[in-house]
C-alpha cells in the first residue's frame, strides 16, 4: 500500500456483525446510523474526491493546524460497500462496548468519545508510517478497529474485569487482524473501490482500542464511585 494515491485512500472495512442490529445499544447503532446517513447525504452532494479533500484527513493539514480531519474523515466514505461495511462493524463491535460503558450519560459520552479518539489516533499512526504522504484518508474503519480491539478484551474477560492481554482470545484476535492487515498492504488489496485500503490505520486504530478500555473503564468507576 501507498500514500501516494492521486485521489484518496480507504481507511478499510471491519467484519460484518455476530448479532442482530436489534439488539444493539442505541449509541452502536447511532453510530452506524450517523454512517449510512451522512454518506448517502455524501452521494447526492459532493463527489468522493472532493469531499475527501474537504472533510478527509491528511497530514497537510495536520501540519498546516487543521485537525478537523481527525473527526470529519470517519463520516466521509468511497462508497456504499465502504459505508455499509463500516457500519455493520461498529454494530458488531460497538455493541459490547457500549454495554460496558452503560446507558448513563457518562457511560454514552465516553463510548462517542472512545469511538472517534481510536479514529483520531489511527488517522495519526497512519501519518507516521507516512511522513510524506499527500492523499487524504476517509473511512471509519480505523475507530471501527479500535472498538474491535476494545471488544477482544470483554470475550473472555472475569467478572467485573476485562480480559488480561495474555488472554488467547486477545492475543488470537490481534494476530488474526495483524496478519490480515500486513496481507492486504502487501497484496495491494482492494474491494471497496479504486482507492487502496490504509491498514496502518487498522492496526493503529486497533490498538488504540486495545490499550485505552482499560483506562475509560477506570475513569468512569471512579466517577460512579463519586455519584
Amino acid at each position: 500500500m501507498s500514500s501516494d494515491s492521486p485521489d484518496h485512500q480507504y481507511s478499510g472495512d471491519a467484519a460484518p456483525p455476530r448479532e442482530p442490529a436489534i439488539r444493539s445499544p442505541w449509541p452502536a447503532l447511532a453510530i452506524a446510523g450517523a454512517i449510512v446517513v451522512l454518506y448517502a447525504v455524501q452521494s447526492v452532494a459532493l463527489p468522493i474526491d472532493t469531499a475527501a479533500r474537504s472533510f478527509g484527513f491528511s497530514r497537510a493539514d495536520l501540519e498546516a493546524g487543521r485537525w478537523t480531519g481527525l473527526v470529519t474523515a470517519l463520516f466521509v466514505h468511497g462508497g456504499w460497500a465502504h459505508a455499509i461495511l463500516n457500519a455493520l462493524g461498529a454494530l458488531a463491535f460497538g455493541a459490547p462496548v457500549a454495554r460496558l460503558f452503560g446507558k448513563r450519560a457518562a457511560g454514552v459520552f465516553a463510548f462517542f468519545v472512545f469511538y472517534l479518539l481510536c479514529g483520531a489516533l489511527s488517522s495519526l499512526g497512519f501519518a507516521a508510517v507516512h511522513p510524506d504522504g499527500s492523499a487524504p484518508l476517509v473511512g471509519a474503519s480505523g475507530a471501527v478497529s479500535g472498538l474491535m480491539g476494545a471488544a477482544s478484551r470483554l470475550i473472555d474477560r472475569p467478572e467485573g474485569g476485562l480480559s488480561p492481554f495474555t488472554n488467547s482470545r486477545v492475543v488470537s484476535m490481534a494476530a488474526a487482524w495483524i496478519v490480515i492487515n500486513v496481507v492486504v498492504g502487501v497484496v495491494g488489496l482492494n474491494i471497496v473501490g479504486d482507492a487502496p485500503i490504509a491498514w496502518e490505520a487498522h492496526l493503529a486504530g486497533y490498538a488504540a482500542g486495545l490499550f485505552l478500555l482499560a483506562p475509560f473503564v477506570w475513569a468512569l468507576k471512579g466517577m460512579r464511585g463519586r455519584t
